[in-house]
């Protein structure tokens, strides 16, 4: 297994590796509901049961900013 020249320092390697491990995880489908969801390429994510693509971050399927934004449009749609 490759570590990508990270050779010194214990935190470096240990962010690596949670970057690596949320990079390659399978995520929950919102559509189909399976936990089928793949990394396809930077940003790009695709179901592989019912083939649904979403745009989503570079190393995870949601980003901090996208789970604001579903909040706040999930509150507007309540009022």
């Amino acid at each position: 297994m490759a570590n990508y020249s990270i050779r010194y320092g214990a935190s470096l390697r240990k962010r690596n590796a949670e970057i690596k491990r949320e990079k390659t995880a399978k995520y929950k489908c919102e559509a189909c509901g399976k936990t089928s969801i793949k990394r396809i390429s930077t940003s790009i994510w695709k179901c592989k049961h019912c083939g649904k693509t979403y745009a989503g971050g570079a190393y995870t399927m949601t980003t901090p900013a996208g789970e604001a934004a579903k909040r706040l449009i999930a509150e507007m749609a309540k009022k």
